[in-house]
């Protein structure tokens, strides 16, 4: 769980890119578009979703929900870690942090998480350079982790954490999930029609004839 956006948003250079909960449904394309646009350009990394969350609470659930629909879908540009069989949360974080290094040279990490904020912005998506804080809202001291990072704000942060998130709504967290898992599908296609016309403009070159002077 992350901390409330509000505090990290104060500087205008770090505001995040934010798609209010009434128009989800209808903006995977730009959000899809904005997940492109940091992604296109990471051409010698390993590109990691991270989701982190446990099923064990509605409001914590965004994360592994977001990984297990991920899953499902077999993305070509991003291996994904964190879904409800095997969620990454406080107890294991580190862990599969350690895990990911191992396997991935230097990689490009996008992390996901739900977090608590105003009222006003529950159930808006929001996609921001720079790591995630995981734990912080509800006081854990985790590792920061992300290149670049999605939360999905699903209940009111300020007091009684723990009991927020136990009761926030099923309905909301879904509908955040599944547009999140829309847009991030949507940016792996744009990545590979990228990485084809790349190709093309490379088949298409001149070959360079070298004359004797």
């Amino acid at each position: 769980m992350s901390p409330n956006l509000w505090r990290f948003t104060k500087k205008k250079e770090l505001k995040p890119f934010r798609v209010p909960f009434e128009d989800i449904h209808a903006s995977h394309e730009p959000f899809a578009d904005k997940i492109f646009s940091y992604c296109q350009n990471v051409s010698n990394q390993n590109m990691v979703i991270l989701c982190v969350g446990t099923d064990r609470s509605t409001g914590d659930s965004l994360g592994p929900l977001i990984g297990s629909k991920l899953e499902a879908m077999s993305l070509h540009h991003f291996s994904v870690y964190g879904t409800l069989k095997y969620p990454v949360h406080a107890m294991n974080l580190t862990e599969r942090l350690e895990d990911i290094k191992k396997k991935y040279m230097n990689p490009y990490i996008i992390a996901i998480d739900a977090c608590l904020g105003q009222q006003m912005n529950v159930g808006s998506l929001t996609l921001q350079e720079g790591p995630l804080y995981p734990g912080a809202a509800v006081q854990k001291k985790l590792p920061e982790v992300g290149d670049i990072h999605i939360t999905g704000i699903v209940n009111v942060g300020g007091a009684m954490e723990f009991y927020v998130l136990q009761n926030t709504r099923l309905h909301v967290v879904m509908s955040m999930a599944e547009s999140i898992a829309q847009s991030i599908y949507l940016a792996d296609q744009k990545l590979s029609e990228h990485s084809t016309s790349l190709l093309h403009v490379d088949a298409f070159k001149p070959f360079m004839i070298e004359k004797d002077v």
